[in-house]
């Protein structure tokens, strides 16, 4: 069974849009988001630098294109026929797209209006998150509340992020868990699925108000609890509690390991994600999609998870 997962933020690079957009119809496709959302895509995801694409109301919706753009260039969801469908925080709405929750369009409008609104969130006090590598987390997350900061990442396989204020995060790199091996800041601008987003959750909830969300066509989990969510307006609501609440990309990859995962594929640009599942999901294959090179070992892993349903369903 193959699970399709979307990275969330953090995971941009310069220049990581370049070798996609020479796939035909891709530069078009991406203008057309961009003229739709007031973003210049094409321009932030080939020539800017990391400082420009580490802006939250830039990174969110260049995150999502991408990923749908890599995503499109395997094939229709239908034909994939992926077991179930995932997200890393804002790669919680290229996975709606991928669950048939919303269009391409109506994706990037409302990462637009959430990259926005976190980003004026993030303003309003200087906050980031930093990743915590080894610990176990019934010590570190006490460790972590005690120095006012938010595990706003459980991601399992050994992880935690830690997000707060830069005096709380200059604190804890000076006053590392029992256990933890490196404190690594993250290419973000802000303390995201915490309090100090709060701000922007009303902003997001009106622009979610104005959707029609259609019910997942394969089953959808989520960042709250690792549970899958059977229709569209419940995707909806969580996608708009999730950015400040924390995300529980630990208890997702539980769901898959119970779901039967074979395969896990992470959309452009993957490798965090697949990193995660090679620690916590032995006997998964994983596989990222970098580049286009990628594509074709993609399909590849894509034909061998659905071997075994097909031969279940011949038998």
């Amino acid at each position: 069974m193959l699970v399709l997962v979307a990275p969330g933020q953090g995971a941009q690079t310069p220049g990581f849009l370049t070798p996609w957009l020479e796939l035909p119809g891709a530069a078009d496709r991406v203008a057309a988001w961009s003229d739709a959302i007031g973003l210049d895509l094409v321009h932030y995801g080939t020539e800017a630098d990391a400082d420009a694409i580490r802006d939250t109301a830039v990174a969110q919706p260049l995150l999502v294109a991408a990923g749908l753009l890599s995503a499109s260039a395997l094939g229709d969801v239908a034909v994939l026929a992926p077991g179930a469908v995932a997200g890393h925080s804002v790669g919680e709405i290229t996975a709606a797209v991928l669950a048939g929750v919303l269009d391409d369009t109506a994706a990037l409008k409302l990462v637009r209006t959430r990259g926005l609104a976190m980003a004026e969130a993030a303003a309003v006090t200087p906050t980031g998150m930093s990743a915590l590598l080894g610990g176990d987390p019934e010590s570190t997350i006490p460790h972590l509340e005690k120095l006012g900061l938010t595990p706003a990442n459980v991601n399992g396989a050994g992880q935690i992020v830690a997000a707060g204020t830069s005096e709380q995060l200059e604190a804890l790199a000076g006053d590392k868990p029992e256990g933890v091996r490196r404190v690594v800041p993250l290419k973000v601008a802000g303390a995201f699925h915490t309090h100090h987003m709060a701000p922007a959750v009303d902003t997001l909830a009106k622009a979610a108000d104005a959707l029609t969300p259609a019910d997942p066509a394969v089953p959808y989990v989520s960042n709250k609890d690792g549970r899958t969510v059977d229709t569209g307006a419940e995707v909806l609501r969580r996608l708009v509690g999730q950015v400040a609440n924390p995300v529980r990309w630990d208890l997702c990859m539980e769901t898959f390991q119970a779901l039967g995962a074979t395969a896990l594929l992470e959309v452009c640009p993957g490798g965090t994600l697949t990193g995660l599942a090679k620690r916590a999901l032995p006997g998964v294959r994983t596989l990222a999609l970098k580049t286009p090179d990628d594509l074709a070992a993609a399909r590849e892993l894509v034909a061998e998870a659905a071997t075994p349903a097909a031969d279940a369903a011949g038998a």
